[in-house]
């Protein structure tokens, strides 16, 4: 069965983007960070892509999603520099780049790009940082290939 399982992760990830997780729309962060995913067992290759689903608050929010490995608890990593996303309307997508220096990217409700460079993640959670408290909500998405055996990603 495993032997299976393998083969079958392989043919989706080579017709597609990857096995995918989604986590239901929540609401923002309040002037904190929240848990979206965890990468378990071994590295995986991802992209991460959020819809803004309930109209966010217009006041200034910088918003990134940041990464805190399992290896080095307490070190969080930033996966991309701050947006304000005030004011975003539902259907806005968010996505990064894959370089952690460039802002989160939003497309408004445009089509979303595929990181220009690969983003390969460790076991750890990917989390949500809003520097306000505003109303709104984002439902995320994580399409992702492992990249050793038994890794993989679930929503928090």
């Amino acid at each position: 069965m495993a032997n299976y399982n393998q083969k079958a992760r392989r043919l989706i990830a080579d017709l597609g983007m990857g096995l995918r997780v989604d986590r239901a729309s929540a609401t923002l962060p309040q002037t904190t960070s929240d848990d979206l995913f965890t990468v378990y067992v071994g590295m995986v290759q991802l992209q991460i892509v959020g819809e803004v689903t309930d109209d966010i608050q217009d006041q200034a929010n910088n918003t990134n999603l940041e990464f805190l490995p399992t290896a080095t608890a307490g070190a969080r990593n930033d996966l991309c520099a701050v947006l304000n996303i005030a004011d975003d309307a539902a259907g806005t997508l968010y996505y990064i780049d894959g370089t952690a220096g460039n802002a989160l990217k939003d497309t408004g409700t445009n089509a979303w790009l595929l990181p220009q460079t690969p983003l390969v993640m460790a076991p750890g959670t990917i989390e949500l940082h809003c520097a306000a408290s505003n109303t709104g909500e984002v439902a995320w998405t994580i399409w992702y290939v492992p990249l050793e055996p038994g890794a993989y990603v679930a929503a928090v």
